[in-house]
């Protein structure tokens, strides 16, 4: 009989406990302390090691223990533990470290994250789903630990950009939709978990203490664990775990085996022996075959008090879970009225927003349109000024020709006869070009001189009265008022430019030359650029353009038309004043101003 309720217990054990013995376990450790763009967090590296070397001594077949992880290297062990979880029974995934929930969705923080902006969680994060997906190939338990849920210093500084996207304190609720499937959080959705003040996390602390005790359900270890945490942090940090196992207990360590017992010496010691082995196992089936077995007895009622045990604490549980599941309802029903009310506050502060910028822009219209009024005030007073001014002048000027008229009409037959005069003398002289002693290229060779020395040629002087001599000649009559002809290089032209005591022309450079002041300095480009015929920097093409015939005809006619074109009148800015009087007056457009002997006399062409 007593060889039947073995074989009976050993049976009802391996119901509970037999998958996980067959099956492969395989475990994936993943701490991220060394944060680049926030501060370090203490203890996720910590409690990696402690609790990687906890599965280690469970007797899982592999266990991988990453430490502070960037988001490719995150992505690449994930990868690869998927691959090992594929003829796995038990695959669990650990990590500490920072997490996020946007929009509802949970996010794994690498160490390498910035976190600008909300829009970066998506590219810079690893989410939780990526983990869950790495452990479904396992057949038997798929265990996702969540160290994660400490106070995110992303969230403060970063940007959104959509003012009611939701970022959560915490993490946020999840139901994993796979058989078998749990997922442990070292703080419930909502509330963030503390990182302890000692070596190692609470949480952590509490997971190694629980888990591995031989025999215990997963599902009752981790109510112990929230115990623990919830008398260490004084009630601050309640764990929560989402998901569900089936009817079995699957236990981290499996339970001890029991030896065989030898004879006794009469049955009261055997049912004792049975009620010890049933007691270490400890489930209801055990019970229950132990009870069928012995059905009175002082260990039957012992037996029925452990079994009243058990169906008391499935009574906790269940008790337990509807309590937990109205908690997350009234959770539930919380965040979706604070939601609610950050959606509306958040459309205030965009109606706000947008009821302010309406406001700038009408201000904006208004400082705009007094601007506009204002620049109208200053030009009509500008009008005005420029207006009185001028009446002012011709009501001075009116004065002054009222006043010297009757001077003048006594000093005009004195000028006149003066001009007479130098009239005649010019006339004697115009029609010797150059005195027999000088050549044409003498005399155009002095021209030259004195057209360098006023700034109108820019050339040696060579005696060769060329096109630039020319061109030169024709700059000195629109910047001198005169009327020379510059195809000619005469006494006349010479005697006229020799009058400029200063320079005329203004300063003018050969190609590849700038005007500096009175100096020429040369144009330096920079490396790929050269000096065109205007003196700007330009490009250097591969092809040069072919020169045709029409493009030289038409820069000659261009050319000649430049020199053709007769120069335009200036004011020379001279005084000339009569002899009696002492009556004064500008020199007259197109006349020039030229001393003969004690006077100045004007002469015009």
């Amino acid at each position: 009989m007593r060889l039947r309720l073995f074989v009976l217990l050993i049976v009802a054990s391996w119901v509970g406990a037999g998958p996980a013995l067959a099956e492969k376990r395989v475990a994936l450790i993943m701490g991220n302390s060394a944060y680049k763009n926030v501060a370090r967090l203490a203890n996720p590296a910590n409690d990696a090691a402690l609790v990687g070397g906890m599965f280690r001594k469970a007797g899982f077949d592999t266990v991988d223990i990453k430490l502070d992880l960037n988001g490719s290297e995150m992505r690449r062990a994930l990868r690869d533990f998927g691959g090992k979880a594929r003829d796995a029974g038990v695959a669990v995934v650990y990590y500490a470290g920072h997490g996020i929930e946007l929009d509802g969705v949970n996010y794994l923080i690498p160490t390498d994250a910035t976190l600008e902006t909300d829009s970066d969680v998506l590219d810079e994060t690893i989410a939780l789903d990526r983990a869950l997906f790495a452990v479904e190939p396992a057949k038997q338990l798929r265990l996702i630990i969540l160290d994660a849920c400490r106070d995110n210093p992303f969230a403060k500084t970063m940007k959104r950009t959509i003012a009611s996207r939701a970022i959560g304190r915490g993490l946020a609720k999840v139901e994993p939709t796979s058989p078998n499937t749990m997922i442990a959080f070292a703080a419930k959705a909502g509330s963030t978990a503390s990182d302890g003040d000692s070596k190692n996390s609470p949480f952590a602390s509490a997971l190694v203490e629980r888990l591995p005790t031989p025999g215990l359900d997963l599902g009752k270890a981790f109510r112990f664990v929230r115990d623990d945490v919830l008398k260490s942090t004084g009630n601050k940090q309640e764990p929560f775990v989402y998901g569900s196992l089936g009817g079995d207990d699957v236990a981290l360590v499996p339970a001890k085996p029991v030896a065989a017992p030898g004879p006794q010496a009469n049955p009261d010691s055997e049912i004792r022996r049975d009620y010890e082995l049933a007691l270490q196992l400890g489930t209801r089936d055990v019970w229950t075959a132990f009870l069928n077995r012995y059905p009175s007895g002082f260990y039957t009622d012992l037996a029925k008090a452990q079994l009243n045990r058990i169906s008391a604490e499935d009574a906790r549980a269940a008790a337990a879970e509807k309590a937990r599941l109205a908690e997350e309802e009234k959770a539930k029903l919380a965040a979706e009225r604070a939601k609610k009310a950050e959606q509306e506050k958040a459309a205030a502060a965009a109606k706000a927003a947008e009821d302010a910028r309406i406001a700038a822009e009408k201000a904006k219209q208004i400082e705009e349109a007094k601007a506009a009024a204002a620049e109208q005030r200053r030009k009509d007073a500008e009008a005005k000024a420029l207006a009185d001014k001028q009446a002012a002048e011709k009501a001075l000027a009116e004065k002054i020709a009222n006043e010297k008229a009757a001077s003048e009409l006594a000093a005009r037959q004195a000028t006149e006869k003066a001009q007479r005069d130098a009239e005649q003398k010019v006339a004697a002289v115009a029609p010797a070009q150059s005195p027999p002693s000088l050549s044409p290229q003498e005399t155009a060779r002095l021209v030259q001189s004195e057209l360098r020395r006023v700034g109108c040629l820019a050339s040696n002087a060579d005696g060769d009265w060329n096109a630039s001599s020319q061109r030169s000649l024709t700059l000195f009559n629109q910047h001198a008022g005169t009327k020379l002809d510059p195809k000619l290089a005469s006494f006349e032209a010479l005697d006229m430019i020799k009058s400029k005591p200063g320079r005329v022309c203004p300063l003018v450079c050969n190609r590849g030359f700038k005007a500096d002041g009175d100096t020429c300095v040369k144009i330096t480009c920079r490396a790929g650029f050269r000096v065109n015929d205007d003196n700007q920097c330009e490009k250097v093409q591969d092809k040069k353009p072919i020169a045709t015939r029409e493009d030289a005809q038409k820069r000659d006619t261009e050319r000649k038309q430049t020199e053709a074109a007769p120069a335009k009148p200036q004011s020379s800015g001279q005084i000339v004043c009569s002899g009696t009087g002492g009556i004064c007056r500008p020199v007259r457009p197109g006349c020039r101003l030229e001393q003969k002997g004690s006077s100045n006399l004007e002469v015009c062409n």
